[in-house]
């Protein structure tokens, strides 16, 4: 998959589409997904090469992406991913990264000024970089990369990665970087809007808390004619932890908290027939879930 790939999907009357910012082998799988077992990937590398797992080299591969949605009139982006020029010393692949999402964007058809409301399902780098861009004349102002955007950010991430909670707790370095050039830009232009609990956005879109990943992780239901989706964010980093929902990734901040989310997000995807759209998938990024006695499998993926 290369950085211009774009896959475009009708769910009743709203269009979904994804624009790649990233594509590749991340880290040791089972770095990312410690309570998985050599076997869980071993036994199923017939479909998780190459789009989801690098067998030779033992890597996860990610991707990430911002899913667009055009539904009553507007353009909605679902995450905003690493973003050009951030100083992000905890993260070697994303530190200091240039890349051409715009263009990309752009040649999906949107421009910065078309973009109606940004989601961001959490407060993780790799989520929100492209809420902002550089501006002034040395580009060390940030300001929003869409000027007329409303930006839903879920309060419980805005206060604990925020300077009331010390930036998440002062643990990471990144997260205050994270912060102050990604969201507090929002924040001093007028465009934030912080939501917690559900937050409806028009009457094919509605954010609902999942809280474990990090405090505020949320997920984005879609329900228009007989068609549902669930934008999960980062409840899920592989297609592994579908077939075991207790598996946590390395990047959760409460684990049981995670798993919870997890595994209540995924039975109601199984029980209403909702496209389960995650952040990082590869292939054609979004799969159905079907359940399998006390845990789940995966059914058919996107454009199948």
């Amino acid at each position: 998959m290369s950085s211009e790939s774009k896959q475009s999907i009708v769910l009743g009357d709203v269009e979904v589409s994804r624009v790649v910012e990233w594509h590749g082998a991340f880290t040791p799988a089972r770095d990312l997904v410690p309570d998985s077992t050599a076997r869980t990937w071993q036994d199923n590398e017939d479909w998780l090469a190459p789009d989801h797992w690098e067998p030779d080299t033992g890597r996860a591969v990610l991707t990430l992406q911002t899913w667009v949605l055009r539904s009553g009139g507007r353009t909605v982006l679902v995450d905003t991913g690493v973003g050009n020029g951030r100083e992000r010393p905890g993260s070697p692949l994303f530190h200091h990264r240039q890349g051409d999402f715009l263009g990309s964007l752009a040649r999906a058809g949107v421009r910065p000024e078309d973009v109606d409301v940004v989601v961001n399902t959490h407060i993780h780098g790799d989520h929100v970089g492209w809420n902002t861009v550089s501006a002034g004349a040395e580009g060390q102002e940030w300001v929003p990369a869409f000027p007329n955007a409303q930006y839903l950010i879920p309060a419980a991430d805005d206060f604990h990665f925020g300077p009331r909670n010390a930036y998440g707790n002062g643990l990471r370095e990144d997260d205050r970087l994270i912060y102050e050039d990604s969201i507090a830009p929002v924040h001093r232009a007028g465009q934030a809007v912080l939501w917690e609990g559900a937050h409806r956005i028009d009457e094919h879109l509605t954010l609902e808390a999942a809280p474990g990943h990090t405090p505020g992780s949320s997920v984005l239901r879609l329900a228009s004619g007989g068609d549902r989706a669930v934008f999960v964010g980062d409840l899920l980093h592989s297609p592994v932890q579908i077939l075991d929902p207790a598996c946590n990734s390395c990047f959760c901040t409460d684990e049981r908290a995670a798993a919870s989310s997890r595994r209540r997000i995924l039975e109601r995807a199984a029980d209403e027939g909702e496209l389960v759209v995650p952040a990082h998938f590869g292939g054609s990024g979004a799969v159905e879930v079907r359940r399998n006695g006390d845990g789940f499998s995966l059914g058919r993926w996107a454009g199948e």
